[in-house]
């Protein structure tokens, strides 16, 4: 009788009795053990939020300011200001095409900037020898008015007016210094200001390579109005490249 009970008791402990069984974590025990985890992914989220609290004011007050400025104009102001946004827009537009249609037209080695895709090409007749990647120079505003200037990612058609390496001199703007939060020095030509290589172009625009010292040794930074590109890339570009080489950015 003993025995028989013996068995059934044994048989109805359940499996694992006396073992601890695992849980899940609290949401305290885990702030617990990582304090600075927890921290950072608050501020992180903070910091969203705010983000997108200021990026909605401003939608309100773009679209208030506009509402506001609509109001005051007739009918007829109305529909001659969307008609003249709206050949603004389509004008860039066809622009743009026409310089990629050009590009790819052209029967000369030339070298091509699609802007938008952060791309670069050494082509002729359309068909691409080389594909480099790029970083374009954000829109900026330099001076204080009246006197500003807005500079824009360059457009348009380009002529390489010189090739230069990482001895060459130089010239950074001020305006770089002051972008930048440094002290104008005296003496801004710099040698190696550009990269280990780069491009002069017409018009004052540059493509150049991250240098080792200067202002524009920043990887984080490229310069408004320019292009910046691999070392490697310019390098392999330099016995290609002759003054008068056209150059479209699209």
């Amino acid at each position: 009788m003993r025995k028989g009970t013996g068995e059934s008791e044994r048989r109805a402990v359940p499996y694992g009795e006396g073992v601890r069984q695992r849980r899940r974590p609290r949401w305290a025990e885990f702030r617990e053990a990582y304090p600075r985890i927890v921290t950072a992914m608050a501020l992180g989220l903070v910091a969203l939020i705010a983000l997108d609290a200021w990026v909605l004011y401003k939608r309100v007050s773009f679209r208030r300011e506009t509402a506001r400025l609509r109001s005051s104009m007739s009918e007829v102001e109305k529909k001659r200001a969307d008609t003249i946004v709206a050949a603004a827009e389509g004008r860039v537009a066809l622009q743009v095409e026409l310089v990629r249609r050009r590009a790819l037209g052209d029967p000369s080695l030339n070298l091509a900037v699609a802007v938008d895709e952060g791309k670069m090409f050494l082509q002729r007749e359309g068909a691409r020898l080389r594909e480099m990647r790029v970083r374009v120079g954000p829109e900026a505003t330099i001076g204080d008015p009246p006197d500003a200037i807005r500079l824009a990612p360059p457009r348009g058609q380009r002529a390489v007016l010189r090739a230069v390496g990482p001895t060459y001199r130089w010239e950074v703007p001020a305006w770089v210094y002051a972008q930048r939060g440094l002290p104008v020095p005296a003496q801004r030509s710099i040698e190696g200001a550009l990269g280990p290589a780069a491009l002069l172009l017409d018009g004052g625009t540059v493509i150049y390579s991250r240098p080792s010292t200067g202002p524009l040794a920043d990887d984080a930074y490229v310069m408004p109005g320019a292009v910046r590109a691999e070392a490697a890339d310019l390098d392999a570009l330099m016995e290609n490249v002759a003054p008068g080489m056209p150059l479209f950015f699209y």
